[in-house]
């Protein structure tokens, strides 16, 4: 885990990512996305991986309790382009 913090401000943005182990936590505008994996050991690193999953999921509880939600947002546009490489 890396010694700097991140800043990660949820829903803010298209681009930030902080990553907890090999979890990475992707911001979007209307969603977070995780993947990848943490394992959280009995020891000092386990409990910094541990807090800093704590923290990044405490400020996105913090922001989804103070907006305005909808009852499911639908899913999200996906579309095809042609290949450059054709």
């Amino acid at each position: 885990m890396s010694s700097k913090k991140q800043s990660f401000v949820p829903y803010a943005n298209e681009a930030d990512v902080v990553s907890v182990g090999k979890l990475m936590i992707e911001n979007r505008l209307d969603r977070i996305t995780l993947s990848g994996d943490v394992d959280l050991t009995a020891d000092k690193i386990g409990l910094a991986h541990a807090r800093r999953l704590q923290e990044v999921l405490g400020e996105i509880v913090a922001k989804l309790e103070a907006m305005t939600l909808p009852a499911e947002l639908p899913p999200p546009a996906v579309g095809e382009v042609d290949n450059p490489f054709n």
